[in-house]
């Protein structure tokens, strides 16, 4: 889909990505084959091209941070596929919703390993390994997750493309919360967790400080079904999302 979207270039609008694709401008190289068939003055025509020219560039050495400077964030989930193969997954479990609270987990999952860090262990190697990544999904991440990150690590750089598949969900009419979401959409948990919450995450985090052990096995299953059923979720979103576009697979 990435290759398929204007709206990254500077004065393009979706108005103007709309008629690009209806007048049978699907993809970049539609535009660059047209020239000057195009319904825009020589100017215009030259600076969109440029951009193009630049995206194929960026695309081509995999410089994600291009397209998450240009391209608005509500669209990040167009590049999915182009950027698929250095994804990251991403959930945290804290001590609580407060500003007091901190980071007592951060689990990744890249489509083939799931890898957790834990406060007072491996929690100092997440800022390093991170950055190994262009495309970081989450479900409201963006007013939870991100935020804690970046105050229990003030100099982290996060310059990848985000999805937030809270408000991507929303998109197509799917409310509430990832496990509401999931339900509706049949994807199953294990037993286990069924029916555990963020408020069990605090919980089990504080019996695994009392000395309990499958409380902590526990909070990791818990946060492992987090991000794995997430790419379930992307996928689902991106092809729907795509179809309404108006591109069919």
């Amino acid at each position: 889909m990435l290759t398929n979207t204007f709206l990254h270039i500077p004065g393009v609008g979706p108005a103007t990505e709309k008629s690009l694709w209806a007048g049978g401008i699907r993809s970049w190289q539609d535009f660059i084959a047209a020239g000057p068939d195009l319904p825009f003055s020589c100017a215009r025509r030259e600076h969109m091209l440029s951009y193009l020219q630049l995206s194929q560039a960026a695309l081509a050495a995999g410089n994600h941070a291009f397209f998450a400077k240009l391209l608005p964030a509500r669209e990040h989930w167009r590049a999915f596929p182009e950027f698929s193969d250095r994804i990251a997954y991403l959930d945290i479990e804290t001590t609580g919703m407060g500003g007091w609270a901190e980071i007592t987990l951060i689990g990744i999952f890249d489509s083939a390993a799931y890898r957790a860090y834990l406060a007072d262990a491996d929690l100092h190697l997440f800022p390093g390994d991170i950055g190994s990544y262009s495309l970081l999904v989450t479900f409201f991440g963006t007013g939870f997750d991100l935020p804690f990150l970046r105050r229990a690590f003030p100099h982290l750089r996060m310059d990848q493309l985000h999805i937030d598949l809270c408000f991507l969900a929303r998109r197509l009419g799917l409310r509430g919360g990832l496990k509401a979401i999931e339900e509706r959409l049949g994807i199953r948990r294990s037993s286990s967790t069924t029916g555990l919450s963020g408020y069990d995450a605090v919980r089990l985090w504080r019996e695994y400080l009392r000395g309990s052990e499958k409380a902590l096995e526990l909070l990791i299953e818990y946060n492992m079904e987090d991000v794995i059923n997430m790419e379930c979720l992307l996928r689902f979103c991106y092809f729907q999302m795509r179809s309404k576009l108006g591109f069919e697979d």
